[in-house]
């Protein structure tokens, strides 16, 4: 049942409690259901005060020789009637009363007092030791009204492009803070009462337990506003009990299909080339290996995105779905209760689909079941914890061990990190120290010879200026990425030709296969004046 229908037969009920209660009492009932939001508002009659406290309206001014006539409701004082009444009947002029419903007399009250929309200011974000701003946020955050606090925050987070909301109990209030660029900035912090709206908001939005002593995931949707544009916001709830309380964090989705395009990830050429060739011969298996928040489910979503034609049957499973795609069966799987991906997987390879893409591969027995769906003429996705794509073969090789058919299985392991990006119109010049320089050149000594290298005597680099209008300096982010193609040499180590299977054997046989890695595509990055030594070594 729709929550227009339940509020519609809760009216019902309440205008017949009202009809029967006017009999009781003696007054003529009004239904005020088709009037209350066009009957013309008759100002001057009774003070809006007089009629908050009466509890009264007027609903007629006696024109053309009509009786005055008021809306009273079950909580009017009859000393309040009779005295109105007596006053009209001395002026000579008629004054009828009429039994209204609660519901009409607020609908009506709404309309000769509006509700003032309290206008908060916007949440700045803090440098380093900037304690005036943080208590200038709190001010403002622990005056928002209670039923508001919850989707001020929220809607504050997505216009900042904050990714994160953390909301961390401690002995005397709670701190609030936001990640933004990928980097954490204090907020504000709130007072003790505030943090129990905001809970309460999750409880019941995200469907999780205020008690809980277990830690918790949910999920819920909001609409967003800003301006003219409206767009729908996809939150991930994490709840974890502390010493002080529960401890959140709220991930923010910005839901946008279009966005979910490899034309605007900015990947350079070589590794565009490489991804649209398993795009354009969707079959086998790709991984996409980093930790969390480096951009794995954009990435792939992308790509799914990319392969989502009318010719294709394209399945996920996902814990839990965080973009719904229009043309996708998209499967949430709950893997906090003992299923695991390969449960699902095995089901849904019965459906017939093209493309599949798993959540994420933790277990051996989902890494089995995705490599064999692999190599049955399925393009198989999905992510897979790993430091670096060397790695993500070496811990296969630990969860699986030596399997031959998972070297013909797999095609493309791509690791990603996201990294700031430096606002071009604040950004400066420096010439860089000979360590620094010496450094640059130690990264990139042995970058395969398809990479064009600028000249690098007489470089200059670029560092963030901090500004009213940039804070930080920096400007979003971008993907730095490293992906190895699995060649021949790759697939000797997976079937165990190899005598060495460590991850840095492995590293060198790709790099010698044409490789860059991901430090070294970062420090291109930088050579470009995108972005940083600082961040490429914060994030790499």
């Amino acid at each position: 049942m729709n929550e227009d229908k339940v509020q519609s037969q809760h009216r019902e009920q309440e205008e017949h409690s009202t009809r029967e209660r006017a009999a009781i009492v003696g007054l003529s009932y009004f239904d005020a259901r088709n009037v209350e939001a066009t009957l013309p508002l008759l100002v001057g009659i009774l003070d809006v005060d007089v009629m908050h406290k009466t509890r009264m309206v007027p609903l007629s001014d006696g024109s053309d020789e009509t009786p005055w006539q008021f809306g009273v409701t079950t909580q009017t004082p009859q000393s309040v009637i009779r005295s109105l009444q007596q006053e009209y009947n001395n002026h000579g002029k008629t004054a009828q009363f009429f039994l209204i419903s609660q519901s009409a007399y607020q609908a009506l009250m709404r309309r000769y007092d509006p509700p003032v929309q309290a206008v908060y200011n916007d949440i700045k974000i803090a440098n380093d030791g900037d304690s005036t701003t943080i208590s200038e946020v709190s001010k403002t955050l622990n005056a928002v009204a209670s039923d508001d606090v919850f989707d001020f925050l929220i809607d504050q987070a997505d216009k900042l492009g904050a990714s994160d909301i953390h909301i961390e109990n401690q002995r005397e209030d709670i701190r609030v803070r936001m990640r933004i660029d990928g980097a954490l900035h204090p907020v504000a912090s709130l007072d003790s009462d505030r943090y129990r709206v905001i809970l309460g908001a999750l409880a019941s939005r995200a469907n999780i337990s205020t008690a809980a002593s277990e830690p918790q995931s949910g999920h819920m949707q909001k609409e967003v506003t800003h301006g003219d544009e409206t767009h729908l916001l996809n939150l991930r709830v994490e709840t974890i009990p502390t010493l002080y309380g529960q401890d959140a964090v709220l991930r923010l989705f910005n839901f946008d299909q279009s966005m979910l395009n490899l034309d605007q990830l900015g990947i350079p050429p070589r590794e565009r080339e490489q991804i649209d060739a398993v795009v354009s011969h969707p079959r086998g298996m790709v991984l996409m290996v980093g930790p969390t928040g480096s951009g794995k489910s954009t990435t792939l979503y992308s790509m799914i995105n990319a392969l989502n034609t009318t010719d294709r049957k394209i399945l996920t499973l996902e814990d839990p779905i965080e973009y719904s795609i229009a043309g996708v069966s998209q499967i949430p799987v709950d893997t906090t209760h003992g299923r695991n991906f390969a449960d699902g997987l095995r089901s849904i390879l019965r459906l017939d689909p093209d493309v599949v893409m798993v959540g994420e591969i933790r277990d051996a027995d989902t890494a089995r079941t995705a490599i064999q769906a692999s190599i049955t003429g399925h393009l198989v996705l999905s992510t897979f914890h790993a430091n670096s794509t060397a790695a993500a073969f070496s811990r296969m090789i630990d969860l699986i061990g030596i399997n031959p058919i998972f070297s013909s299985a797999i095609r493309l392991v791509i690791g990603q990190r996201l990294v700031r990006r430096l606002d071009d119109t604040t950004k400066e010049t420096y010439t860089p120290d000979e360590a620094t320089i010496n450094y640059i050149k130690e990264v990139l000594h042995d970058i395969p010879s398809h990479v064009a290298v600028p000249d690098l005597d007489g470089l200059t680099l670029y560092r963030p200026v901090e500004t009213p209008s940039s804070p930080f300096g920096y400007k979003g982010r971008i993907v730095i990425m490293e992906q190895m193609v699995v060649s021949e040499t790759i697939q000797k180590f997976l079937r165990g030709d190899e005598a060495d299977v460590h991850q840095e054997a492995i590293e060198a046989a790709a790099r010698k296969d044409g490789m860059v890695t991901l430090l070294q595509n970062g420090m291109l990055a930088v050579l470009r004046g995108e972005t940083t030594l600082e961040e490429i070594n914060r994030v790499i």
